[in-house]
């Protein structure tokens, strides 16, 4: 099979075998790298993700003889099904991506490989932003060092970090000042994450401002809901009617999510006009 041919349809497009694909490409040292590195990539589908897919992309994440790229696309992999069963808990084993013991498993790895000074800094930046998406004690202080840093690299891991460990807002704030588009994008994503009601003015700010890049708009867009929902739909109704079809859908899932609109509200064939979705 294809990778290739994979990326380019909806997962849930799948063929039937592309788990077991994806793991005999993740599993074989003599694949080229760049297919292992779209394998991994690939595996963090909830379509495919299970304990045999997360045991194979932390078995690279383990290996020192693996490229840097291959072991950090790997880690950032496993963050999904980290968030996945963090949130879901283990009570139905069917709602779970990973067995409670494989996730105890990714957590205690990818910590003691963080805190690993022989691990290259670029794989440990990747294993905090993965280790992150189901948070623990020891995350705020290697968040704290991550952003203190003087390296711009770790400071946007930093900053992407706060998106899913709380008591940053101060931060965050500072963040929304950078230079670096980068950190600046991920700072509204953590603003709106943590509804930070003092970066109101700024992400409104985006939003209105018609030279505000496609990506940042979007995260501007999810922000002013969840910071200020009663206010959003001044904001946002515009935004509906857009020529770009992802600013308009992010604009009007943001505007029910505050509750402005409700599903007779979408714009639909019977108006005369195209289906978004």
């Amino acid at each position: 099979m294809d990778l290739k041919i994979l990326r380019a349809i909806p997962p849930w497009e799948w063929p039937e075998n592309t788990a077991e694909t994806l793991l005999g490409i993740l599993d074989d040292d003599h694949a080229e790298v760049s297919d292992r590195i779209l394998a991994a990539r690939l595996a963090c589908d909830y379509t495919v993700l299970s304990d045999r897919i997360a045991e194979a992309l932390l078995e690279i994440v383990s290996r020192g003889d693996q490229t840097d790229a291959l072991r950090g696309t790997a880690a950032l992999s496993l963050g999904p099904a980290l968030e996945d069963a963090d949130t879901s808990g283990f009570d139905d084993a069917d709602d779970t991506l990973l067995s409670e013991r494989v996730f105890h498993k990714i957590q205690q790895s990818l910590r003691e490989l963080f805190v690993d000074a022989a691990v290259p800094q670029a794989v440990r930046r990747r294993f905090l932003e993965a280790s992150v998406r189901a948070p623990l004690d020891w995350h705020r202080q290697a968040v704290h060092r991550a952003y203190a840093n003087d390296d711009e690299a770790w400071r946007l891991t930093g900053v992407f970090c706060m998106r899913f460990v709380g008591g940053f807002e101060d931060e965050i704030l500072e963040a929304l000042e950078s230079n670096n588009p980068d950190i600046h994008y991920q700072a509204v994503c953590a603003a709106g994450e943590w509804a930070v009601d003092a970066a109101w003015q700024h992400v409104a700010a985006l939003v209105a401002t018609a030279k505000t890049d496609r990506p940042l708009l979007l995260a501007a867009i999810d922000a002013v809901a969840s910071i200020r929902p009663q206010e959003a739909p001044a904001i946002l109704a515009d935004l509906i009617d857009a020529d770009d079809e992802d600013i308009a859908d992010a604009a009007y899932e943001a505007l029910t999510m505050t509750e402005a609109l409700s599903d007779d509200d979408y714009p639909g064939e019977e108006d005369g006009d195209e289906l978004l979705h």
